[in-house]
């Protein structure tokens, strides 16, 4: 059983990802404010002290907390840390995202100093941001001088502010969804903004672009320090292996890391390696959404010229060849070229194809690897930068190795893409999620029961996380349970969200999938079905492409490259569109099931003719 703290942004994030699993969870918070839909967690209401959050997780076997609490919960971190000590228990703490702390605001440890500084700088007219809680704190730096506390409108927030004895009048209000701060400072021409360093989910970016346009001192108190006891997470996917690690029963399904990612993070490790000497037992990653997740590597070797590290790339319940098997990178300083080269390795393919973005004869690492690892790279080389040689030319040689990679690859489709000698270096979201077998099936219709109990009557049905980027753009009203992965099982997911009961079904799909699913096929694994060139020359001939055109599509090796061929607004593509809402109209109320096709850069075409 897991115990969730929130009653934030982040909270709600936890609560999800729990949802997935299907099993009872609880989630606390201290007020009954918090709007919260749960289907298989139970919100409990009422702060707990030390004892009483001891009592109440052996009382309910408590395996896992996760705090999600507002960053200056200052006691309820405390409690916390204490009950875990008492019995044994991990604690996962899920971090807001914080900007670098900007030079230009003053930064200070409590609401003393803030007080000194505020004092020892004569700043007679205040907006402090910092919430209806500080007000007591402060009330040695207000009385007698002009201030304004915003704070949220709550007859509580009130009662807070009178037993403090402040002035109702000297009371802003925020109001969540509005942008009141700039028209604040333009009205009350404060000498000093003050706040805490809450995080971009308590909108602290907003406060110090403001203070700066309007040249007004922004005084930070710093975020409280929590305990090293704490295992810090900065995402979803991060929560959810960090869940799978400390609790292996709770989810069906684990997910795991693509060859990129793991790519990426024996990449930093070794250049940290190579540039400080330090070896690394894990590393942050950012992946392409932006979250940072922690990858187990290990330094095989330090030299002066280069530094080599490994990372045993965890595939999760995905059955992947590459599971269990080690992704190797070298790094090592070039000065004969600027930026940073990927070069191949053992058992990494040469692409000897167009088609794949790639340069015909380099390694087989595709685009979105290589920007995770230049951004790894880049941000060590500017920690790092005392390290570097003084030169105009600071060049990065990557070579990335897969010692089982050319016998791997022969359990791929690697060869006929023309990829020689070994297997790629892939992922676009950095995640693999469980994508095949009965329990990837059941998985579908749990998560759609669970958006169906939310109240969403509409289902947005894409591949994975690249394409729900694109569909949550398009469909941005629509809950984040509203939208379903349905890897390669197409049929699946529309029967189930029939079953589910939703009015309402929108597919997003790429073309890769659009192909096979126009030609009939529900399941567009590979394994299944590949692309038929002689249909894809049908649906030319009956688009009006001339013989040129037909010969071209003829000699493709991917369906992409139809991109190259012929722009988004040609006809081929609505007759794709076409018969792919054929081939699924059986399955669903056809008057109320859209298919939208996408490019690789989230262009969506809709049907129209």
């Amino acid at each position: 059983m897991i115990l969730i703290f929130g009653g934030t942004t982040e909270g709600r994030i936890c609560a999800s990802i729990c949802e997935e699993a299907h099993q009872t969870f609880y989630y606390s918070t201290k007020f009954d404010k918090q709007q919260i839909d749960l289907v298989f967690g139970v919100k409990i209401t009422g702060g707990m002290d030390e004892v009483e959050m001891v009592e109440f997780c052996k009382l309910h076997d408590i395996k896992l907390i996760i705090d999600a609490a507002h960053p200056f919960a200052e006691n309820l971190h405390h409690n916390i840390y204490k009950a875990s000590q008492v019995l044994q228990l991990p604690v996962l703490r899920y971090e807001r995202q914080y900007p670098e702390r900007d030079s230009s605001s003053i930064w200070v440890d409590n609401f003393d100093e803030a007080i000194k500084f505020l004092e020892g700088y004569n700043v007679d007219r205040l907006l402090a941001l910092s919430g209806v809680n500080t007000i007591a704190k402060l009330k040695p730096y207000w009385q007698g001088r002009t201030s304004w506390f915003r704070i949220l409108n709550r007859e509580e927030s009130f009662e807070v502010a009178d037993a403090a004895g402040y002035p109702r009048e000297n009371l802003c209000f925020y109001t969540k969804g509005t942008d009141d701060l700039e028209e604040l400072i333009r009205t009350l021409k404060p000498r000093a903004i003050l706040t805490k360093e809450s995080g971009e989910s308590g909108g602290f970016g907003d406060k110090i672009m403001l203070s700066k346009r309007y040249r007004v001192p922004l005084v930070v108190v710093k975020r409280p320090v929590l305990s090293e006891t704490f295992i810090s997470i900065y995402g979803p996917y991060g929560l959810r292996k960090e869940i799978e690690r400390q609790v292996p029963e709770y989810f069906p399904l684990k997910i795991g890391f693509t060859t990129g990612t793991c790519a990426t993070a024996a990449t930093k490790a070794a250049f940290i390696a190579l540039l400080s000497g330090q070896k690394e037992e894990k590393v942050s990653v950012t992946l392409p959404s932006g979250e940072q997740i922690m990858i187990p590597c290990k330094v095989l070797k330090i030299t002066d010229q280069y530094a080599t590290v490994v990372v045993v790339k965890d595939s999760g319940d995905d059955p992947d060849v590459t599971h269990q098997k080690e992704i190797v990178s070298s790094v090592n300083i070039n000065l004969t070229h600027k930026g940073v080269r990927f070069l191949q390795g053992e058992g990494v393919g040469v692409v000897t194809l167009p088609g794949l973005g790639l340069e015909i004869g380099g390694p087989a690492i595709n685009k979105t690897p290589r920007m995770m690892m230049k951004r790894e790279i880049y941000k060590v080389m500017c920690h790092y930068e005392d390290k570097l040689p003084l030169s105009f030319k600071t060049g990065v040689d990557v070579t990335i190795s897969v010692p089982e990679g050319k016998e791997l690859a022969l359990k791929t489709f690697n060869p006929r893409l023309g990829i020689t000698g070994g297997i790629s270096i892939i992922g676009t979201s950095g995640i693999v999620k469980p994508f095949s077998s009965e329990a990837f099936i059941a998985s579908i219709k749990r998560e759609m029961e669970v958006g169906k109990a939310l109240g969403s009557q509409e289902v947005v049905i894409n591949s994975g996380a690249k394409s729900e980027r694109f569909m949550k753009k398009r469909f941005p009203n629509l809950p984040d349970n509203a939208f379903i992965h349905y890897g390669n099982f197409i049929g699946e997911a529309i029967a189930t969200a029939k079953e589910v009961g939703f009015t309402k079904l929108d597919m997003g799909i790429m073309l890769g999938k659009a192909v096979k699913l126009a030609k009939g096929s529900l399941d567009t694994h590979s394994k299944k079905t590949n692309m038929d060139k002689e249909f894809l020359t049908q649906i030319a001939r009956e688009a009006g492409c001339d013989d040129n055109l037909i010969e071209a599509i003829n000699n493709i090796t991917l369906a992409r490259q139809l991109w190259e061929l012929m722009p988004t607004s040609h006809r081929y593509y609505q007759i794709i569109l076409r018969k792919c809402w054929e081939t699924c109209s059986p399955l669903f109320e056809p008057n109320k099931m859209d298919v939208f096709l996408m490019t690789d850069e989230g262009e969506i075409i809709t049907y129209n003719e």
